[in-house]
């Protein structure tokens, strides 16, 4: 359509202006891409592309913030790992002490200033444990546990971390002790309840039973879980060995992180003077072994009994059994031990002379009860062919544990506890105590042990994860890249495109409006 000779309106010029805005547009939009670097400066220039890259945004932040909380994660597991090795060293000086104060070679005066090192370096430990902190919060006093890091960009992506307990009160042998029992082939059962001379384990005197089977449950299933898992041990008879049940129990504790010793001891009053011949054995009644001849005089006054401890120590090689004295509330006692835990069994010599353990006379050897000295029964007197002790066993662990069907092995309770076994209550001023005192110690050292093992591999899997962490969020980054970011080859391009567009257009309209011009000097 031709508009010839027109002056009111250009529209010529009109397009042209419409054109050169929209290329003023484009070349904006160009200049904006090569300023800023990205493609999508707003929601205007993408919608879609603009809501995509904003969501790997919200992932790239959540990320690099998840990294710096791992960091900081792997920082305070290596201040409770550095703190709980510090507490280790302290107590292996405790445990060399300890081993120190138990040789024979000691004075009590000796034994004393050793406990005075023990009781310094125990202090240690426990200022270690209440004041190692990070950012103010403890993290050895029991405190920190169920403590999650936040490892990744979404809610609930943690790890759970926790410290335990490291005070002096906390650590130490968890232990329960089975019972123990005497008992007669003929004349019934004389149960001990584990009584162990010398005061190896504290457990309580028993009562006269009836019956002559022992004091194990034979075929009962004992469910042993502990911190490492479960599993069975089975009771092969009633008169099995503390020994024996020991080293079942010891056979799976690396499935149950529970383990087991066992010990024979027992005091017996010798009511009788003279020559006292007997049989002194392990196994059982009905079957011993190792069995050897004992003949002794025994004599009123404190060395009354020499004779016969002498005798029995004699063949303590063959027997495992050696013998000592106590003196309770003025009696002087007999101590029988058996350290590994084997039966102890004795039974009167065939053709002894008329004086002795076959005798018509009343009780030769009576147990007692090494603590107070009172009778708990089981006697070896005229007509008892023969006496079984049987030991104790002692469940240990550095955590807590649980026996099932523990009633089939003479547990008053299931559950086991640290009780006067932590190291806050170690005591080398005595051979006893220091002897206790490496059990306690062995069990605290495993468990600062098996802290520092689940610390340091929460520490790998922390470091893991923010591995994971920063690969995530570079890919993310990356893909954010495709969508959002410009190209610059391109961009630059472009711009040079509309850049030329855009003097194209300004001419054209120059010319344009020159063309209106032309018209007016047709006017008068």
């Amino acid at each position: 359509m031709s508009i010839s000779g027109i002056i009111n309106t250009n529209v010529s010029a009109l397009n042209t202006l419409n054109a050169l805005n929209g290329t003023q547009g484009s070349l904006n939009t160009y200049l904006q891409q090569l300023s800023t670097g990205k493609s999508i400066n707003g929601p205007q220039d993408n919608p879609a592309g603009y809501a995509i890259a904003q969501r790997f945004q919200t992932q790239i932040n959540g990320l690099n913030q998840a990294i710096s909380n791992g960091n900081q994660g792997v920082s305070l597991v290596q201040t409770a790992t550095g703190a709980i090795q510090n507490q280790t060293s302290l107590l292996q000086q405790i445990r060399t002490t300890a081993v120190q104060a138990a040789n024979a070679s000691n004075t009590t005066q000796d034994r004393q200033a050793l406990q005075g090192v023990v009781s310094q370096l125990l202090a240690q430990v426990q200022t270690i444990a209440t004041q190692t902190q990070f950012n103010g919060q403890n993290i050895l006093d029991g405190t920190f546990a169920g403590a999650a890091f936040q490892v990744g960009a979404n809610s609930n992506q943690i790890i759970n971390v926790s410290v335990g307990n490291t005070q002096s009160n906390a650590m130490g042998n968890y232990t329960t002790t089975t019972s123990g029992t005497i008992y007669g082939s003929s004349s019934g059962a004389y149960e001990m309840n584990g009584y162990a001379a010398g005061g190896a384990f504290t457990v309580s005197s028993g009562a006269v039973g009836a019956g002559g089977a022992g004091n194990f449950v034979k075929g009962t299933t004992l469910g042993v879980s502990g911190s490492v898992g479960s599993a069975a041990v089975t009771v092969t008879s009633a008169d099995e060995s503390a020994y024996s049940l020991a080293q079942s129990v010891n056979q799976v504790s690396a499935q149950t992180g529970v383990s087991a010793s066992a010990y024979t001891s027992t005091a017996f009053t010798v009511t009788t003077t003279g020559s006292i011949s007997f049989t002194l054995s392990n196994g059982s009644s009905g079957s011993p072994t190792n069995a050897v001849n004992i003949s002794a005089t025994v004599t009123d006054g404190q060395s009354g009994l020499s004779s016969l401890v002498t005798a029995i120590n004699n063949q303590a090689a063959i027997t495992g059994v050696s013998a000592s004295t106590q003196t309770v509330n003025g009696t002087q006692e007999l101590v029988l031990t058996q350290s590994q835990g084997q039966n102890i069994v004795i039974q009167a010599s065939s053709g002894a002379a008329t004086s002795g353990l076959s005798s018509g006379s009343t009780a030769v050897l009576q147990a007692v009860n090494g603590t107070t000295g009172a009778s708990i029964g089981g006697t070896l007197s005229s007509g008892v062919g023969g006496m079984l002790i049987q030991g104790v066993v002692q469940f240990q662990s550095s955590s807590s544990y649980a026996i099932g069907n523990a009633s089939g092995i003479g547990f008053s309770s299931q559950a086991a506890s640290l009780s006067g076994s932590a190291i806050a209550n170690i005591n080398v001023s005595t051979a006893a105590g220091a002897q206790q005192a490496i059990s306690i110690l062995d069990q605290a050292i495993n468990y600062l042990n098996q802290q520092n093992g689940a610390l340091g591999a929460i520490q790998n899997r922390i470091q893991a994860s923010v591995s994971n962490d920063q690969t995530t969020a570079t890919n993310l980054q990356s893909a954010q890249s495709v969508v959002q970011d410009a190209n610059i080859a391109q961009a630059t391009s472009q711009l040079t495109k509309y850049q030329i567009l855009q003097q194209a257009g300004i001419s054209t309209l120059a010319q344009e409006n020159a063309l209106q011009q032309s018209y007016l000097k047709l006017l008068p």
